[in-house]
């Protein structure tokens, strides 16, 4: 269990002194390694200051409490890019291969392997296991095309019934390719709590229960993106495995914002992207997690062709392939063949054990510098068990002003947390959802005081307090806005 701090204990828990106070005796992490934009930056038109710009403003940095939906940039990105820049620019495709005495990656043939064993800390999985590859919806496709094999008894996917949009199209996109309508393969989970959107794990166990007989797989979210409750992944994986289902993990939410133990929790299969919590770049590369038994390839490239009648049997990644080498179907592409035959451009395609196999492509090693520039934050700062410490006192600091905050009337508060209140069901993100009608006009108060937040139609607001850059003063100075904008905007209703 996470230790809860009892915020109410302190001796004026609610003053902007005791923020600060935290501050000191917490530290701020990783804080001075990120960009923190500026307010003047928020509300400039133009990408760059002026010459003239030079308000007080210009350097007080903005609340931004949006990790949860695109992380900060860190300081050394730009090094790390600009270093990547000038390789290209200097050595051209010899950069692929050549090893130079001041370079921060690896050469781009290799600079995926060293991303994979950069991020298996961050998801608790072994370097083998872990493939920096594609966008997360993307590798949901390559992940369902290996694993949704459905038979006659066999076919139904379990998902959650408001799982994010593009989940529910992948998913319906590979049902409608076997066949199947989603009408009668698709299983909607649906929330024992409607109002707060809250799932218990003994309501997801039985709902896995009653219909285990006809399930192929589950596809489940670690940390929901609405309403921010993060599900038992180790029990509810090894029940799903218990009634014989595969269950597979979008992680957006939740790699680089709670430990994860992908490994030994057994999970099957896991993606996710790069840019929220790991602070990568708008729509940069993701990943994908598979377990080593799903991922050995029996023989060896001479056993296979010595066995076969007819070589050009294991020409392609095709079922011929499978069979002669021994590996579980993956969609098949050159960058998850061998690569020690890679470049002989001979099409015998040579599977690649782990999940590096399920590569179809060369990364791009721009967004792969980028996601690299981000893991040396994380390395920097320890181990995602550390950050999780300081994650859940500022998210449980949130909590507590927030339920605490005092109206100027007395009267009830106009919102309510859709949240769990336990830490151990939660990550960075608390939900809120304000009253009816509040929500645009408390939006465009917070865009006017540089506050940072998303937005959820038709009522809520996520506020995610991330670990690495965020302060107990950020947190403060939030709720404080916060609250003189619904002040205001219910005088005005």
């Amino acid at each position: 269990m996470a230790d809860i701090f009892d915020f109410g204990s302190l001796e004026t828990p609610l003053s902007e002194k005791t923020a600060q106070k935290l501050d000191s005796e917490h530290g701020i992490s990783q804080r001075e390694h990120f960009v923190i934009p500026t307010q003047a930056d928020l509300k400039r038109r133009t990408i760059t200051a002026s010459k003239n710009d030079t308000a007080q403003e210009n350097h007080k940095s903005s609340i931004y409490v949006c990790g949860n939906s695109l992380g900060l940039q860190p300081k050394c990105t730009k090094t790390y890019i600009e270093r990547y820049l000038s390789t290209w620019s200097t050595q051209g495709v010899y950069g692929h291969f050549k090893s130079l005495d001041d370079e921060l990656t690896k050469p781009w043939m290799n600079i995926d392997d060293q991303a994979s064993a950069a991020m298996a800390p961050i998801v608790g999985a072994t370097p083998n296991e872990v493939a920096v590859m594609e966008t997360l919806t993307a590798n949901l496709h390559f992940l369902l095309a290996s694993f949704y094999k459905p038979t006659a008894y066999k076919y139904k996917i379990l998902i959650e019934g408001k799982a994010f949009p593009s989940d529910h199209f992948a998913v319906q996109s590979h049902l409608a390719q076997h066949n199947y309508s989603a009408r009668e393969a698709l299983v909607l989970l649906e929330p024992d709590d409607s109002d707060k959107h809250y799932f218990s794990t003994q309501h997801i166990l039985d709902t896995i229960t009653e219909h285990a007989g006809s399930l192929a797989l589950i596809l489940l979210p670690g940390i929901h993106f609405y309403s921010g409750q993060f599900f038992d992944i180790k029990n509810i994986t090894a029940h799903a495995h218990a009634h014989n289902v595969l269950i597979g993990w979008d992680l957006a939410h939740a790699a680089g914002n709670v430990p994860l133990q992908l490994h030994d929790w057994d999970v099957d299969f896991a993606a996710w992207c790069t840019y929220k919590y790991l602070n990568s770049g708008p729509g940069c590369i993701g990943a994908l997690f598979v377990h080593d038994r799903h991922t050995a390839v029996a023989n060896s490239p001479e056993k296979a062709l010595e066995s076969s009648s007819a070589p050009n049997d294991v020409l392609t990644g095709g079922l011929e392939a499978e069979k002669r080498f021994g590996f579980r179907h993956r969609l098949c592409g050159w960058w998850g063949s061998s690569k020690t035959t890679r470049f002989e451009m001979d099409n015998v395609f040579v599977p690649i054990a782990g999940a590096a196999g399920w590569q179809v492509s060369n990364p791009s090693a721009l967004d792969t510098t980028s996601v690299l520039a981000s893991l040396s934050v994380f390395e920097r700062a320890g181990s995602v068990v550390e950050l999780r410490k300081r994650s859940v006192l500022l998210t449980g600091y949130l909590e507590y002003l927030l339920l605490n905050w005092p109206t100027v009337d007395g009267g009830q508060r106009p919102y309510t947390l859709l949240t769990p209140v336990n830490p151990e069901e939660r990550g960075a993100q608390i939900s809120v959802r304000l009253d009816p009608g509040l929500l645009d006009g408390v939006v465009v108060d917070l865009e006017a005081e540089a506050v940072v937040v998303d937005e959820r139609k038709p009522d809520v607001i996520r506020v995610a307090p991330t670990p690495l850059y965020n302060t107990f003063s950020d947190v403060w100075n939030f709720v404080d806005i916060l609250s003189r904008s619904l002040e205001k905007r219910r005088k005005a209703s």
